[in-house]
């Protein structure tokens, strides 16, 4: 690890390489540089990463690049040029980690390839992101996040428990394989300060979406047992659903477990439910959910959302009114505990993201910058990197290298 800069986080001297575009490598990479690592997104010269182009835009930067490439610096290089290629080898023998996720066999043809790259700077990490891992039949086929949701079965979890299989509402396998990268990272990290010698860390697509499939995988090879959409429904107690308030606010409450049933029973009034042999104990309650629901949704359907949520919260029910994302951006509480903050971009202005999941008592993590405009730290980082004076770098724009 380099000496530590000025940057605030425990990965503070830390320099990581990113080539990698869409979501999976650069929320890994981001994560690094929330945490203190000196982070260099290596961009394609002219057009830059594919989402750049994505809506919405403002004042011409995508929305889309913004929240997925924060404290980073950025370059770019022609890496269909052998030329660049041979400067990509030269910035990554300075890097201490490398993060990818082209499809396997492109940085091979680089002549970028785990044993070249080992060989040629062996105390570095090379995190490799792809859809279905880097060996096998699968390897060089295409795969984003929802057709990673499709072929593991977490599309088939997902959904009306009458309807068709249906992707999450967010990029939840793409999210999932960037905390697994960067938790690679990490513990390479570790390894690498008691040998002193980095190595490979592997992750794909499929493999994070499998981990998400909970006792599915299990229950159906031992027990044979399919496991499907059950819609809103907690897929292990009763009751546990979304529920319509009188005010028409959907309302989540999660009061399934023997622990909470009592709780539950009693904010209804309805006492008289634990003498019930129905619902007696959550084996109970599972075996006749649907009586459980229906007679929670009806009590629901008596009083507004916030009136529910507040009852539940006084008797220590897991509750809340199912937010709009306008809700979630009017409220001042997620801005007051910083989970939105907001960040101050060279053209786009000010503009609201997410804070920091991570919050360290010692050696915090921080928002140093916003996501950098297209090559606008090239001499920047070929000078701290390589030692090359603005004269070459000249040069090599010129050339179409950069």
């Amino acid at each position: 690890m380099h000496a530590p800069s000025n940057n605030a986080g425990p990965l503070a001297g830390l320099r990581v390489l990113d080539l990698s575009r869409f979501i999976a490598g650069p929320h890994c990479a981001m994560q690094l540089g929330d945490l203190g690592a000196d982070v260099v997104k290596v961009e394609r010269t002219g057009t830059g990463d594919d989402t750049r182009a994505f809506e919405p835009q403002v004042n011409g930067e995508s929305l889309y690049f913004l929240v997925f490439n924060r404290n980073k610096r950025g370059i770019t290089l022609n890496l269909r040029d052998p030329r660049a290629q041979d400067i990509l080898r030269r910035l990554i023998a300075q890097a201490d980690v490398l993060i990818e996720n082209f499809r396997p066999g492109t940085m091979e043809k680089m002549g970028c390839g785990w044993d070249e790259l080992h060989a040629l700077n062996p105390r570095l990490i090379m995190a490799r992101i792809s859809g279905y891992g880097q060996l096998g039949p699968l390897a060089t086929e295409p795969c984003f996040d929802a057709i990673a949701q499709a072929a593991t079965g977490l599309m088939e979890l997902t959904g009306p428990a009458d309807g068709p299989p249906t992707v999450a509402g967010t990029f939840v396998v793409d999210y999932c394989t960037a905390l697994y990268a960067a938790i690679g990272v990490t513990a390479a990290l570790e390894q690498r300060h008691r040998s002193g010698v980095g190595q490979l860390v592997d992750v794909s697509l499929v493999g994070s979406a499998m981990s998400l499939l909970v006792t599915a995988i299990p229950a159906q090879a031992m027990l044979g047992q399919a496991t499907s959409r059950v819609g809103n429904r907690d897929r292990f107690t009763a009751p546990g659903d979304v529920y319509r308030a009188r005010d028409g606010k959907w309302v989540f409450l999660l009061s399934g477990s023997d622990a909470l049933f009592p709780r539950i029973a009693s904010v209804m009034e309805r006492n008289d439910l634990l003498s019930d042999p129905r619902f007696s104990t959550l084996k109970d309650r599972m075996v006749n959910r649907a009586a459980i629901e229906s007679i929670v949704a009806a009590w629901v359907a008596q009083h507004d959302g916030d009136e529910i949520v507040s009852r539940a919260r006084a008797a220590e029910i897991p509750g809340a009114v199912v937010s709009t994302i306008g809700d979630v951006v009017r409220n001042p509480h997620w801005r007051e505990a910083e989970h939105i903050v907001t960040v101050k971009h060279r053209t786009a202005g000010e503009y609201p993201m997410h804070g920091l999941p991570i919050r360290m008592s010692d050696t915090p993590a921080s928002i140093r910058d916003a996501s950098p405009t297209l090559g606008e730290h090239t001499e920047e980082v070929f000078r701290e990197w390589l030692g090359m004076g603005p004269e070459q770098v000249a040069t090599l724009r010129s050339e179409g290298i950069l």
